[in-house]
């Protein structure tokens, strides 16, 4: 049984409930499952770490024993390695399986987590700035910066998070596909909220003051008392 069981009649997967009335939706997405693999979980170089300890072994046992001997060695080495980068790749798979990004003209709701999922809604009244970070193959990671003072638990975001960032974590979704084409999305919809063209959808979406946002890979907005809401599965 899955948590959309438990929610009313209608509701999108990854969605905490029925969209209000006058919320449109613009996008929705999930990570790659390579971006996951390689970038996330750094795949390659649990590969290269396992390929270079077994070539360190097997030049030592080669040395004193001969290629047989060599083998020997570095081949438990080796097969423990592609069954580490095996079960990488299905925890990648999860990940890209159950994780949702959606988002609307008003919101942004991430959908994450394995075992327990939880769904981030993040007003867009309630997002800083916006930054991107492409790669050669299209994807890119789209960091979320909140205001200080508000809150998520890294471990909860994670790998939904930008790395490193645990004094002050910024939810990210995590190498999505035609990542530029969801900012060029995404950078409008903060400067309508931000100049107040659009008003909350629903009781606890705030609207900040106006500031002018340049539409661009990155926009701001000004806060003002709102919330941040994390709903865990139902």
């Amino acid at each position: 049984m899955s948590d959309s069981d438990f929610l009313p009649e209608g509701t999108l997967r990854g969605l905490p409930g029925p969209l209000p009335a006058g919320e449109r939706i613009l996008w929705r997405g999930a990570p790659s499952l390579s971006g996951v693999l390689l970038r996330a979980l750094h795949a390659r170089l649990v590969l290269v770490w396992f390929a270079g300890t077994a070539t360190v072994l097997a030049i030592g046992a080669a040395a004193s024993g001969g290629p047989a001997r060599a083998l020997a060695v570095a081949g438990p080495t080796l097969l423990i390695g592609v069954a580490a980068v095996g079960l990488l790749g299905f925890l990648a798979w999860l990940v890209h399986r159950t994780t949702v990004y959606t988002l609307t003209d008003r919101r942004m709701v991430l959908h994450v987590g394995i075992a327990l999922p939880i769904t981030l809604n993040l007003p867009l009244t309630r997002i800083e700035s916006a930054d991107l970070r492409l790669f050669s193959d299209g994807t890119g990671d789209i960091p979320l910066r909140l205001p200080p003072g508000e809150r998520v638990a890294y471990l909860h975001l994670w790998p939904h998070a930008l790395p490193w960032r645990v004094s002050r974590p910024e939810p990210m979704l995590r190498s999505v596909p035609e990542a530029r084409s969801v900012v060029a999305l995404l950078a409008p919809a903060l400067a309508a909220q931000a100049e107040g063209l659009i008003e909350p959808a629903a009781e606890g979406f705030a609207k900040g003051p106006t500031r002018t946002v340049e539409p661009a890979a990155t926009g701001r907005a000004n806060t003002a008392p709102g919330r941040l809401a994390t709903a865990g599965a139902r």
